[in-house]
């Protein structure tokens, strides 16, 4: 069976998750120059950083060296969407007492670094200790109509906005594949916006599950993960920091990107109902 085939199932019509680990390829392939500029940008001072491994939406054709790192998710009481930030600790790390938002959460360790690469390790809502209701909120210029039409900048996202989940489409690849939402977290009161993308999607759900033949780590992960098919991931491209987007150009499918995260500046695309587990170079927080 054929790659696309096996990613493609004709008897479903829908992606099928793809199985597979994305290990230290990403610092491979940055080669003698890039190698050596980021062990300089690692060893400058600041708090946390290094090698790093995180869970990511894969990345699957263009330049970026590895996929973006998925934010847990969580649902209130009144059905408002939050991004889980991880249990705050300190810790000794080259020498210095240093502290960490660092959590086991379905067999993998989610830590705040894995947002720390694209000038997002300043960001003040990246500090472990910074105070914030971790919400969603949509962005005031939203990539899809059904948002502009609903909510103003600042909203928070709730499960009701994505109740036809299962048939959205907007005329940009194939339909039912899940409903999206633009957003930002963790940047209330803050100078910088921490940019995500949310999916509610019955692909993640059934993963989720365990309806699918994906191996038990990635179910157990997006079982503690995920919520009611939303998965969520922070939008910074990993080649040159754009802001990719899910299914918000017609120009996408030129490069294969159609139902995929498609960034327009170099043609990098991420599959959403992909997860992987990556291995990179996280930067240092400045002190």
């Amino acid at each position: 069976m054929s790659a696309d085939e096996d990613k493609y199932p004709a008897e479903s019509g829908r992606r099928r998750f793809v199985k597979g680990v994305v290990g230290g390829a990403g610092l491979a392939a940055v080669g003698t120059t890039g190698a050596v500029g980021i062990n300089s940008a690692t060893q400058s001072p600041g708090s946390g950083g290094g090698s790093t491994t995180a869970m990511a939406i894969e990345n699957t054709a263009g330049p970026a060296p590895r996929g973006m790192p998925q934010i847990p998710v969580e649902i209130d009481d009144e059905g408002y969407l939050k991004g889980v930030w991880p249990e705050v600790k300190e810790v000794d790390q080259g020498g210095r007492t240093i502290e960490v938002a660092q959590t086991d959460m379905g067999g993998q360790t989610y830590s705040s670094e894995w947002f720390q690469y694209c000038g997002v390790e300043s960001y003040q809502g990246i500090v472990p200790s910074y105070e914030s209701d971790n919400y969603f909120r949509s962005d005031s210029g939203p990539a899809y109509d059904w948002q502009s039409e609903e909510l103003e900048g600042g909203d928070r996202l709730n499960v009701d906005m994505f109740e036809n989940y299962e048939e959205w489409g907007n005329g940009v690849g194939q339909a039912g594949l899940g409903k999206p939402a633009t957003g930002r977290w963790r940047s209330e009161d803050t100078e910088n916006t921490i940019p995500i993308q949310v999916i509610r999607s019955p692909i993640i759900e059934d993963i989720a599950n365990g309806n699918t033949d994906a191996e038990q780590s990635i179910v157990d992960w997006l079982s503690a993960s995920t919520q009611k098919g939303f998965i969520a991931w922070l939008n910074k491209c990993t080649h040159f920091c754009c802001v990719p987007g899910y299914k918000q150009t017609q120009s996408s499918a030129s490069f294969g990107g159609e139902d995929g995260v498609y960034c327009a500046c170099h043609q990098s695309v991420y599959d959403p109902f992909s997860i992987v587990q990556t291995l990179f170079v996280a930067r240092p927080r400045p002190d």
